[in-house]
């Protein structure tokens, strides 16, 4: 699994048509539910980036995003935010938002 910094973001993106992030904390309980979903989710879809960002490490980039609550997940193609999940989630929800990109 990959983390994202801020540093790497734009060629991420620029290299990546979809790009999936989870923004989460290792204080937050609900990050610890979801993290292993995204995780099995990232597994099944290998020709697909998916990155976790911390938001304590990468504060700038939580920032870029407007992340106020976590764990959220962000879809991203060309770029562009095209979808989102806030709180808790189910590998079902993440699926659907991932199929609805590719």
């Amino acid at each position: 699994m990959n983390n994202l910094n801020l540093k790497d973001y734009a060629e991420v993106v620029e290299n990546n048509e979809v790009v999936v992030l989870d923004f989460y904390a290792t204080w937050c309980g609900p990050c610890k539910v979801v993290g292993p979903i995204f995780d099995e989710v990232s597994n099944e879809n290998e020709g697909q980036y998916f990155a976790k960002v911390n938001v304590d490490d990468e504060p700038e980039l939580s920032q870029r995003f407007g992340i106020r609550s976590i764990p959220t997940i962000l879809f991203i193609k060309g770029g562009e935010v095209q979808g989102k999940l806030i709180g808790m989630t189910t590998k079902e929800k993440i699926e659907e938002q991932l199929n609805n990109l590719i």
